[in-house]
């Protein structure tokens, strides 16, 4: 007696293909980019040129690899994404980037702080945002003040240390 087995075809993986193709890319330009340094190998035969083309053939090498797995089927199921709590953070970089000369550095980042918590689960935007304009403030006096770095000063900061 022979049992029939129904194994469902293997279908290719088309996220790892499109890694496997910015691999290749990446490697490809790093070999075109590497052909245009100077050769000063000297007789060594090692110059400037030399890390990064083995490195692209390092990345041409993995993105073979990843292709022929790809098409094989032979990565394992990936757990279905949330991409909510990736989309607060890049929300909150932006937000940041565009307030940060208006606002100042403590205001920014405390914005920035708070969406990122929301990322990771913390709802309350009303707590999460004066505490990361707190934790921010801490940070700026820290930076400009003690260290002299410069950082953007908006209300908040010249309220506290005016002309700082």
């Amino acid at each position: 007696m022979s049992v029939q087995r129904h194994e469902q075809p293997r279908r290719r993986d088309t996220a790892a293909l499109v890694i496997a193709a910015g691999l290749a890319v990446i490697g490809g330009v790093m070999l075109w980019d590497s052909a245009r340094l100077a050769d000063l190998g000297g007789y060594s035969g090692v110059g400037p040129a030399s890390v990064p083309r083995v490195v692209a053939w390092g990345l041409i090498g993995l993105a073979g690899w990843t292709a022929v797995e790809g098409l094989r089927g032979d990565f394992p199921q990936r757990p279905a994404q949330n991409p909510a709590p990736v989309l607060w953070i890049v929300a909150g970089l932006a937000v940041q980037l565009m307030l940060l000369h208006v606002t100042g550095f403590s205001i920014a980042t405390g914005i920035l702080f708070a969406f990122t918590a929301r990322a990771f689960g913390k709802r309350n935007l009303a707590m999460t945002i004066p505490i990361g304009i707190v934790f921010a403030f801490v940070v700026w006096t820290i930076f400009s003040q003690l260290l002299m770095l410069h950082l953007p000063a908006g209300p908040l900061e010249q309220l506290f240390f005016p002309g700082g």
